[in-house]
Parts: C-alpha cells; structure tokens; sequence
C-alpha cells in the first residue's frame, strides 16, 4: 500500500485531524481502503471521530464505500447511533437505501439497538424509509420489538417510528405483527402502544 495511504487510514482511525491533513497533502486517495476495505472515513465513523470525519467529508469522502463486510461509513451510524456522525455525513449525500449485509438500512439496527435520539434525528432530517423490509422479513418495527428488551427506549423507538408513518400491521416472513411478537415476548407497554396506533383489535389480541 502506498504509505500516504497507509498514513491516511492510521490517522483516522485515532481521529488524528493534522495526520489526516498531512497524510491527504501529501497525497493520499482520500477513498483508499484498509486489508478489510475500510476507507478512512469509515474508519472514523466506527470510532465517531466526528472533526476528522468532517474534514474527509471536505475532501471528497465517500460516505457508502462498502467495506468486506458491506459496511459504509453511513450505514455504521445506525451501528453506533451517532446523531453527530449522522449529520456530519449528510452534505456527503449518503444514500439512504444502501443496504448492509441483512438488507437493512441504518434505521433497521438503530431501531434494533434503541438508539432514541439517532432514530428520532435520521426520521426528522432525512427522507430514510420507515417500513423498508430487510431480508429477514423485517422492519425497522419489527426489529425494535424482536431484538429489543421492551423497555423504555425500544418503546421510545416504536413511538418515534409509529408517528413517522410506520405500520403497525405489516408483519414479518410469515405474517406475524410487531403487536403479536410483543405479546409472545411479554412486552405489555409495547403491545399496548401498538394496539392504540392500530386503533383497533389486532391479530394476536385475543390469544
């Protein structure tokens, strides 16, 4: 690997900004990728390097460079949960449909991970589909209420994602409901929550 190159990866990924500078005057492809085929700026969205993010971004950075594993720099922000990242990525022009490995966009694994103030910023500041279905059959939806704990924040989650136009009624692979897989789960404020934005019986509320 070219040590410009090399240079640039190394300071991203310790969010070394004059190493990033140095390393991109002196000419490093500001794309160039890692063993793993991680960029720099990928590198600096895993470990949130917000200054040295922003300054790729400056440089041309390409925020859906897919790494081996078929992670982006935007795609980590739901990873992560990074509203900071997020918005330090936006003037790049990411593109919200990128799937990752499951088929998922960044909201799917940020609604999974109850990362509140992500999911509540990407649905305010982006156009990112609420009910986009991964290749597991689910939604963001589904995936706060599957791979969640019930709590408060996967609660917070679901609200944040009913009241963007999510639909309570679109089921997994075999047509189970989020509604259904709270009650199967146990998860009584979840499934109350997803009986009032349906405003009315579901499937399952008999069971």
């Amino acid at each position: 690997m070219n040590p410009h190159d090399r240079a640039l990866l190394e300071a991203a990924a310790r969010g070394d900004e004059p190493g990033v500078s140095a390393a991109l005057a002196a000419g490093a492809a500001v794309d160039a990728r890692d063993e793993q085929l991680r960029t720099a700026l990928l590198l600096a969205a895993l470990a949130d390097h917000v200054g040295t993010a922003a300054l790729l971004v400056a440089a041309g950075a390409d925020p859906d460079a897919p790494d081996a594993r078929a992670d982006s720099p935007w795609l980590v922000t739901g990873v992560t949960g990074s509203v900071r990242m997020m918005r330090t990525l936006l003037p790049a022009g990411p593109d919200l449909t990128q799937p990752n490995r499951f088929g998922g966009t960044s909201l799917i694994p940020a609604s999974e991970r109850g990362h509140t103030a992500y999911v509540r910023a990407v649905l305010a500041e982006t156009a990112i589909a609420v009910d986009h279905v991964n290749r597991l059959g689910w939604t963001a939806l589904l995936e706060a209420v599957i791979l969640g704990d019930g709590g408060p924040r996967h609660e917070e989650v679901a609200r944040l994602l009913l009241a963007a136009g999510a639909d309570p009624g679109l089921g997994d692979l075999e047509g189970v409901t989020p509604y259904e897989h709270a009650v199967r789960r146990g998860f009584d404020g979840m499934a109350r929550l997803l009986r009032t934005a349906a405003g009315g019986p579901l499937p399952g509320d008999a069971r």
